[in-house]
């Protein structure tokens, strides 16, 4: 398992960017698809986006994309999810999440995918 941290979260009024950071410890990080998720009160966990070990396979929810950007820099053990045009519904917790080691990125939008979490930022939209 690695071990992740969230960063970044905030207020943004709707229309703004924000970029999210996720630090991974560990030395396997470069071989765990990374995901990033989000929680309202009173609702599931919702995928996000998801990114394969090497950084070459990306997949999104309809609802972000070409708004959302998820990356990865494995020399620095981090993830991102640069966020644009931030939208109120957008608001919610939004969590860093491990796949077990070369899990395929295409198989992993669901939460029981994912066997590492992070403790999740806040994302706030106004609007």
């Amino acid at each position: 398992q690695v071990q992740l941290v969230e960063s970044g979260g905030g207020l943004v009024q709707a229309g703004g960017s924000l970029t999210l950071s996720c630090a991974a410890s560990g030395r396997t990080f470069r071989t765990h698809t990374m995901g990033w998720f989000r929680q309202v009160p009173g609702k599931e966990r919702e995928f996000v986006a998801v990114i394969n070990w090497s950084g070459g396979g990306t997949n999104y929810a309809d609802s972000v994309k070409g708004r959302f950007t998820i990356s990865r820099d494995n020399a620095k053990n981090t993830v991102y999810l640069q966020m644009s045009s931030l939208k109120p519904e957008d608001a919610a917790i939004y969590y860093c999440a491990a796949t077990l080691p070369y899990f395929p990125y295409n198989a992993a939008t669901t939460a029981q995918s994912f066997g590492s979490w992070g403790q999740g930022t806040q994302v706030t939209v106004s609007s």
